[in-house]
């Protein structure tokens, strides 16, 4: 239930992130665009009328130059002129002459006042200037009368007009770009609800059919197949389930099997233990050989147990390999001494062929075990009248290699991929004769691997086998 209530959360998460980008990557291009045109806007409309304003002023000075109307500022022609220019740009103008005096203004505030100014004193010494003041939103201009025929400055003209009318203009587009981005904003989250929805409703599927296969209803696969992404997800979700099912199935069949060669002994020992309670005066004869049949029996069970303790430690953690440097030509001559009772029984030409001094970083206890399986399994599957056991050991200089050859009943082509498996036999029956549990390759493959190590196996059906272990001369620590 928590599994379940998480994703619905996630999905829930998922698609409000998902809306919530949509809206900021949405509106956040709108946002800039609509700032960034307001004041182009703003920005263009000044510099317009500022270019007007300062040609309306340039006639102006050389008409107030040409009708000396800084010597007489009755002139009704001139001063028309600056009241027509006042009220059609909402201004205000003021006539300066060579004294600085304000001989002229238009609002009649500052006439016969001195002004000195920084924009004043440039215009006289003959630039002209323009100023933009964003807050008190005004533009002044300032620009110097000149002489017609001379070019001597007689005065400087003053100009400020109002922004007023830009800024209304301004702020009646702001609002109009404002109503259309929150119509946009609308448009988008509405957007937005629907792609959330769209996208999150293959994840949608795929939990409730992978709830559906938790609780054991539903398909064993899954099918979501709406974009690219979840057709990945969904192949590589199927993969998982596929190898959980494997590991599963290889649960099941290894309990199984536990089972099955844990009762088997137990199954022959009751039959004889039942037999011997079953007949009155039987005679001694007939006791010792129920006997020694029941000691095998528990020594077969305790040699299953054995292997499968010895597995189980090695699958359970590879720190607990203890490494040390081993003569490994001396390792296998002790495992050919112990084995040479075992081959000479069978009648087993058992022989090993060392080609150097080999010295390697190995657990040589967890080694001998394992290349003992080999060597053991070589000679009790011979049966052969002139059967041999041939192994070879050779090093280069990163690795060691074992080699085992054997003459005997070999293992069929089918076989050879599920030789490691546990339990698994090639020919159950031969191997309960002989006594083996179908952990022995288990047990060796986990060993080699423990030492970064590889081992292979070749075969001929009736010919004989051959398996080659690959270990570093140097243990490789994880």
């Amino acid at each position: 239930m928590k599994s379940k209530k998480k994703l619905r959360n996630f999905f829930k998460s998922l698609r409000f992130r998902l809306v919530i980008a949509f809206v900021i990557f949405g509106m956040l291009p709108g946002i800039a665009l609509r700032i960034g045109l307001l004041r182009g806007y703003e920005s263009q409309a000044v510099s317009n009328r500022s270019i007007d304003i300062l040609s309306q002023a340039k006639i102006l000075s050389d008409q107030i130059a040409n009708n000396g109307y800084l010597e007489d500022v009755t002139n009704e022609s001139i001063n028309s002129k600056l009241e027509l220019i006042c009220n059609i740009y909402d201004g205000r103008i003021l006539v300066v002459d060579n004294t600085f005096h304000i001989i002229k203004d238009t609002y009649d505030l500052d006439t016969s006042k001195i002004i000195i100014s920084e924009e004043v004193a440039t215009s006289f010494q003959g630039q002209e200037s323009s100023k933009y003041d964003a807050v008190n939103r005004y533009i002044q201009l300032t620009l110097p009368i000149r002489d017609v025929e001379s070019q001597e400055i007689l005065g400087v003209l003053l100009v400020s007009v109002s922004t007023d009318n830009v800024r209304d203009s301004v702020a009646y587009l702001r609002n109009i770009a404002l109503i259309i981005q929150l119509s946009a904003a609308i448009l988008i989250v509405v957007f937005a609800i629907f792609v959330s929805n769209r996208f999150a409703k293959p994840f949608r599927k795929m939990t409730k059919s992978i709830e559906e296969i938790q609780i054991g209803y539903g398909e064993d696969m899954l099918m979501i197949d709406d974009f690219t992404e979840t057709e990945e997800i969904s192949a590589n979700i199927n993969a998982m389930l596929k190898n959980m099912k494997v590991l599963d199935e290889s649960r099941q069949e290894f309990v199984s099997n536990v089972s099955h060669e844990l009762k088997t002994p137990l199954t022959s020992m009751k039959v004889l233990a039942d037999s011997l309670t079953g007949q009155e005066g039987a005679p001694v004869e007939l006791y010792q050989e129920f006997m020694s049949d029941i000691a095998s029996e528990i020594d077969r069970e305790n040699k299953i147990i054995t292997d499968l303790l010895s597995l189980v430690k090695m699958d359970k953690a590879a720190d607990s390999i203890n490494i040390s440097t081993v003569n490994v030509n001396e390792s296998l001559e002790l495992i050919m001494k112990r084995l040479m009772p075992i081959a000479e029984k069978q009648n087993i030409e058992l022989v090993l062929e060392s080609f150097r001094p080999v010295t390697a970083e190995i657990d040589e206890t967890k080694m001998s075990l394992a290349l003992t399986n080999l060597i053991e399994n070589a000679i009790k599957y011979n049966d052969k009248p002139d059967g041999w056991v041939h192994v070879s050991l050779n090093a280069d200089h990163q690795y060691f290699y074992v080699k085992v050859e054997d003459n005997g009943i070999g293992i069929p082509e089918d076989s050879l991929d599920h030789i490691y498996e546990r339990f698994y036999r090639v020919d159950k029956s031969h191997s309960r004769e002989i006594g083996g549990t179908g952990l022995g390759l288990a047990i060796t493959r986990n060993v080699i691997l423990m030492h970064r190590g590889a081992i292979k196996a070749f075969s001929t059906e009736g010919e004989g086998t051959i398996f080659t272990v690959r270990i570093p001369l140097k243990y490789i620590a994880t």
